[in-house]
């Protein structure tokens, strides 16, 4: 039975909840970082370990995902990693010493969240938009933030009410009955699976003079199949995983530390914890509608806007530190949420459209690995540094330099070189 509309909206459908629910149990992290301080007394940088080894475990993996994604596809390589989230949550439970957290939380819950987070999704959502590749990975990673507004909270609730390990049970419970059966049933890697075009298209796209609309800029480059081994013999695949590099040290450090960073400087716990789930209700509209600019604007243009968020955020931070108040609160919550958080888009977007084809998944997967280095070297970063200084303002002012840098690198891969985003054909 065929449906009467394009199958790549169910994609969508299912990657919002699965994002939804993946990446919050794994920014949960945030929550259950004081307490898990505050019952063992382990040192701040050795603790936020447990993120940054579960990142470096992320990154090892990354280059198998995207290879497991092109032979197998969501429908496998999803269910796998919520095993490994539930299992993980479920083992963190038995905790007793560093290396337990490290084990649990850090490889199996943060490290298997790849799977299902936002690598897992980057390695095939592409193949199912071309002209509105950019809104629709907006749409289905904007479920970050819908979930957040109500997990963050309630996660906190049940923390404060009945410890965290409750918690673990509790989150382990919700990717198993919700995530393996969604992706197991509806999911599927791209529309020639289901004998469709991307965007559900009948045929290509023809513009008003009947010619056929294209928006390659760089026909030679375009010609190319692109292999890894080919894609890494170009100056654009080392900026762009430079850049990835840098704008996820900027995304997750403060991802990581935000909730412990407020306590400290006079807030609530519960306050702490709103203003995380704000941080992802915020990205709905950033993602929604960075998304939907990318595809006009490009994506070095959004890139640039969504990286400026976090060289904000992090200014604000500094000044919190240095004089609390609601007001700085709020606007570090909203340059995170509702500017930054939308360089999601771009992280899946730039790099297919530079190298799109079959064999994307696996080149996807070795950007990967960059971007999630940047990830566990950001966290671990700021906690050793606080340890060090008894300050975040090491930390975050080296966050502003690596989100300025970010920018720049973006710029240089210069996808707009290769391939037009749909706003600009019509320009054209």
């Amino acid at each position: 039975m065929r449906i009467p509309f394009f199958y790549g909206w169910v994609v969508v459908a299912v990657a919002f909840v699965t994002m939804g629910i993946g990446v919050n149990a794994r920014t949960a992290f945030s929550l259950l970082y004081p307490p898990v301080l505050a019952e063992f007394g382990w040192s701040r940088g050795a603790t936020a370990a447990t993120f940054s080894v579960g990142f470096f475990a992320s990154a090892v993996m990354s280059p198998f995902i995207g290879m497991a994604m092109d032979r197998f596809g969501p429908r496998l390589v999803f269910p796998v990693g919520g095993l490994m989230v539930a299992g993980g949550f479920m083992a963190a439970t038995l905790t007793t010493q560093p290396w337990h957290l490290f084990a649990t939380l850090g490889l199996f819950v943060v490290g298997g969240s790849v799977l299902i987070a936002f690598v897992g999704h980057s390695a095939f959502l592409p193949n199912w938009f071309i002209r509105r590749r950019g809104l629709a990975i907006g749409i289905a990673f904007s479920g970050i933030g819908v979930f957040s507004l109500i997990a963050m909270p309630w996660v906190q609730h049940v923390i404060e009410v009945d410890g965290w390990r409750t918690a673990c049970w509790l989150l382990a419970a919700v990717v198993l009955v919700v995530v393996l059966p969604l992706n197991l049933i509806f999911q599927r890697r791209r529309p020639e699976d289901l004998d469709l075009r991307p965007d559900g298209d009948a045929a290509p796209v023809a513009t008003a003079g009947g010619q056929l609309a294209s928006n390659v800029v760089d026909p030679a480059w375009v010609a190319v199949e692109w292999t890894l081994r080919r894609a890494m013999g170009t100056a654009r695949f080392w900026w762009l995983a430079l850049a990835n590099f840098m704008g996820l040290i900027a995304y997750y450090t403060i991802l990581v530390h935000q909730t412990r960073f407020l306590i400290d400087v006079g807030f609530d716990g519960e306050t702490a914890a709103l203003a995380l789930g704000l941080v992802g209700t915020f990205g709905v509209a950033s993602l929604m509608g960075l998304g939907a600019l990318s595809d006009r604007w490009g994506r070095e243009v959004v890139w640039t806007i969504a990286m400026a968020g976090y060289v904000m955020c992090y200014g604000l931070s500094l000044a919190l530190e240095a004089a609390p108040s609601w007001a700085l609160m709020a606007a570090m919550v909203i340059a995170q949420g509702l500017i930054g958080q939308g360089m999601a888009t771009c992280f899946a977007s730039m790099p297919a459209d530079l190298f799109q084809g079959p064999n994307f998944g696996k080149i996807f997967g070795v950007l990967s690995l960059a971007a999630t280095s940047g990830g566990a070297a950001g966290p671990w970063l700021a906690g050793t540094l606080y340890d060090n200084f008894g300050s975040y303002q090491p930390a975050f002012a080296f966050c502003v330099g690596a989100a300025l840098m970010a920018i720049f690198c973006g710029w240089m891969a210069a996808p707009r070189k290769v391939r037009r985003v749909a706003g600009q054909i019509r320009e054209a």
